[in-house]
């Protein structure tokens, strides 16, 4: 298996990547930052190599995917890893956030995935693509309104390419709370957000229980990939979230007496 990983320099791409290569794929480690991606290359083992790419940039996209699929022989999957939010409230996000969250989520994306096309046509491979909760299962978070848009734009861009490409698997793999693995590969999603609004909004996000003490394993969420790159076009859509704890309160109305 010949796997491409977009965003494999940190956070949830980077474990995917690492643990990918580990189980004996043949992976392609791409992100913009090249020492980052040096580092899980040595981690990963004999199985990986590094290639730069800035996913917000066509030209970049296009040469990273063909240097990936010569140097592994052809692409049979793509794990689009990459993702960023910005805490905003929507008043007050301006067109260069909206550029910003957009860029990455949803053109890079349709970049990459245009990109390999033509590998993965000839291979009937397949794209997971990880989406979140926040976007495509719960109402849009406080704060992260942005982000909740572009992935249900993510979304719409997942089903248009199945519908264009019908051999492909086009799969949505929608993850809960999830801090990644340890060191490089632990998530730095909420690092640029600023901390007053994240104390304002974090109250709310627990009172409505979109966050809570229940986190997605990394490890079941390597599994739940893996399994999906190797299931081609079968999968159309998976979520990965943790199993809860505590049981959620259940009030049950009493019946009224009869007269």
């Amino acid at each position: 298996m010949r796997t491409v990983v977009v965003g494999a320099s940190s956070g949830l791409g980077r474990a995917i990547g690492i643990a990918l290569a580990q189980r004996g794929q043949q992976v392609a480690l791409l992100a913009r930052r090249k020492d980052r991606l040096d580092d899980a290359v040595a981690e990963a083992g004999a199985g990986a190599v590094a290639v730069s790419c800035d996913v917000t940039d066509q030209t970049s996209v296009r040469a990273a995917v063909e240097e990936a699929a010569a140097t592994l022989g052809g692409i049979d999957s793509v794990v689009y890893a990459t993702g960023i939010g910005v805490l905003k409230r929507l008043v007050d996000t301006d067109s260069a956030d909206w550029h910003h969250v957009f860029d990455t989520n949803v053109i890079g994306a349709a970049h990459v995935t245009a990109a390999a096309i033509p590998y993965l046509t000839e291979t009937k491979g397949v794209v997971a693509y990880l989406s979140s909760i926040a976007g495509s299962v719960t109402e849009p978070w406080p704060g992260l309104g942005s982000y909740a848009v572009s992935k249900a734009a993510l979304d719409k861009l997942i089903e248009a390419y199945r519908v264009e490409y019908p051999t492909i698997g086009f799969t949505r793999v929608t993850v809960g709370n999830c801090v990644g693995g340890e060191g490089g590969s632990s998530t730095e999603f909420p690092m640029s957000w600023d901390p007053e609004l994240a104390g304002a909004v974090h109250p709310i996000w627990f009172q409505r229980d979109y966050v809570n003490a229940d986190f997605v394993q990394i490890e079941d969420l390597i599994n739940v990939v893996h399994t999906v790159v190797s299931s081609g076009a079968a999968l159309k859509s998976v979520v990965v979230d943790a199993r809860r704890s505590q049981p959620l309160p259940i009030h049950v109305p009493t019946q009224p007496e009869s007269s």
